[in-house]
């Protein structure tokens, strides 16, 4: 609503229509309304004018009527954290995968293109979220780069940040990755949150506990999506943190933390995916997804829809949705069932999510197309040397987590140089910085992966994005980073010096320019590629791209080297 005038003659039009004296612009008539506040049925219509509520529990007259015929009525989903970056496709195709899973708000965090390309980046996203069917906000990052101990290919400090405070799509502070920073009363970190103690901050902080959890949330830090147990959550709840149920492609707790969701808790629990791409998507669904397995986990109906949007709104201060009600926006979903979530329809501000709404979006153009600044490398690029024995760290993957192991493990030693070893699941690991900064490379050994031979690269390397690639031999190692060089970003599979598979993603080395459904399907070819050379984790690309994340422990690794997460520091 652009101005008072214009205030004034929509509130006339939606009294009028909601008092049922006038049509509504959309009525969806014979619909059973599923309440969020009380778990109750009623049979009604829902009375829509413009993106806004004016009627339910009533029948009404409308300029467009849907026949529900009899289906249930449910606020539409909120996804209160991800980074639309991890599904691998552009905001647009991210809104034409996501919306039609019920999802009408998604609650991005923008901080894998920001590593990339700072606020070039973010204003990418911005611009975007005008543009959508579904509410794309944006918290803006707080935490570029995560840590000194890595080679982002941008810096964001508050003077960064601040200008782009009051865009209407922000809501506030992205995760404080940073914990031990907020700790220590970094400087830097002190500015950033004290610009947002008025607003939201969104929380990180994966084991923090005790007395360092109080001091962490001194700071007004409200949120925390990295609980992996139900005593962590509990903890967290007992202090004053909204829980985000996490279920991504690779970071999987919904089973550890579905006890949490009680009547008691409901409204101070919500749920997130972090980081899912298009085939999980069309494999397993997005949020409705999580609202059915919490159901099957005897979690009530109520509380899980309550969590994926009432509680959700609540949390992250968007006063104007979370139920279906007069004077509420309009995003609503249409169920086949109730609870198995079966999504038949999705209304976002009143429109209609259909194949001709998304045609008729005005886009935004790409940015960061030639962000791998990269010669190519040579397989002796990757040789480890041995420093007098031939005991190694080596990073364990635990599947379904981003936590790692720290483990220890005796490796061959040849020429003064530590090799591979795939029957003990042993391969090595290496961080390539690709932002044209310093041409490190960071050398190491994972276990977890099952590789037999070949290599696995990515230039999705959470959270500095340098390109990760891992390998039973150099030469596979090589020739998979170079191949990235070449796509300007994106994935690929080796053997030898063969391609097997590849994506291409040149927005930023992180987002495919191509539909969705063709992402999905050539994600579909990379899994069968790296199940030919061995690799058994059913996620390999994300979980490649979590080993470079420092703020998780235990051990992972950057282009710098092996980095302790438990002593924050780099392993000699």
């Amino acid at each position: 609503m652009a101005n008072d005038a214009e205030t004034r003659k929509f509130l006339e039009r939606a009294i009028a229509a909601g008092a049922g004296e006038t049509q509504a612009d959309l009525v969806i008539r014979n619909a059973r309304l599923f309440s969020v506040i009380d778990g109750s049925l009623t049979e009604t219509d829902i009375a829509v004018v413009g993106d806004r509520i004016v009627g339910t529990h009533a029948r009404y007259r409308g300029e467009t009527e849907v026949d529900a015929e009899g289906r249930v009525v449910v606020p539409g989903f909120i996804d209160t954290h991800l980074h639309i970056e991890s599904s691998l496709v552009t905001p647009f195709e991210f809104d034409r995968c996501v919306l039609p899973h019920g999802v009408t708000t998604a609650i991005c965090d923008p901080h894998e293109i920001a590593n990339v390309c700072g606020v070039e980046g973010i204003r990418y996203f911005l611009d975007a979220s005008t543009r959508t069917l579904m509410d794309i906000r944006v918290n803006l990052s707080s935490c570029v780069p995560a840590t000194s101990f890595e080679t982002a290919g941008a810096r964001l400090e508050i003077g960064d940040l601040e200008p782009l405070r009051d865009h209407p799509s922000v809501i506030g502070l992205a995760e404080f990755m940073n914990f031990p920073g907020v700790l220590a009363r970094d400087p830097g970190a002190i500015a950033k949150l004290a610009v947002f103690q008025d607003g939201h901050i969104d929380g990180h902080s994966p084991l923090l506990s005790g007395l360092a959890l109080n001091g962490y949330l001194a700071a007004r830090i409200r949120t925390d999506h990295e609980a992996t147990t139900a005593k962590e959550a509990l903890e967290k709840l007992a202090k004053g943190m909204t829980i985000l149920i996490r279920e991504g492609s690779v970071s999987k707790d919904l089973d550890a933390l579905a006890s949490i969701l009680t009547p008691d808790n409901a409204s101070f629990v919500c749920l997130c995916t972090d980081d899912r791409n298009p085939l999980d998507i069309a494999e397993e669904g997005h949020l409705d997804s999580m609202i059915r397995r919490l159901i099957a986990h005897g979690v009530r109906p109520v509380d899980a829809y309550r969590a994926a949007s009432w509680s959700a709104a609540t949390a992250f201060g968007l006063r104007d949705r979370g139920l279906v009600a007069p004077g509420w926006r309009a995003d609503f979903v249409l169920l086949d069932d109730l609870e198995d979530c079966r999504v038949h329809k999705v209304f976002a501000r009143g429109r209609e999510a259909t194949p001709e709404a998304f045609a008729a979006r005005e886009t935004v153009a790409p940015v960061a197309l030639d962000s791998v600044k990269l010669s190519k490398v040579s397989k002796d690029d990757f040789k480890v040397k041995a420093s007098g024995a031939n005991e190694a760290s080596v990073i364990g993957v635990v599947p379904g987590r981003i936590i790692t192991e720290h483990l220890k493990k005796t490796l061959p030693v040849e020429g003064g140089l530590l090799g591979s070893d795939p029957s003990q699941d042993v391969v090595k690991v290496a961080v390539v910085e690709r932002h044209g900064v310093n041409g490190n490379i960071g050398r190491g050994f994972v276990s977890g992966f099952g590789l037999q031979r070949g290599a696995i690269a990515s230039s999705v390397g959470h959270d500095s994005h340098n390109i990760c690639v891992i390998g039973a031999d150099d030469v596979s190692m090589a020739a998979a980073v170079n191949r990235l060089v070449e796509l300007k970003g994106g994935f690929a599979v080796a053997d030898g010096e063969r391609i097997l598979a590849e994506l291409a993603l040149p927005l930023a080395g992180l987002m495919s320019l191509e539909p969705f459904e063709t992402v999905r399907h050539t994600l579909e070819a990379l899994r069968e590629a790296a199940k030919e050379i061995g690799c058994t984790l059913p996620e390999p690309f994300l979980q490649v791209a979590f080993l470079p994340l420092p703020v998780i422990p235990h051990l992972k690794i950057t282009d710098k080297g092996l980095f302790d997460a438990d002593r924050f520091e780099l392993v000699d």
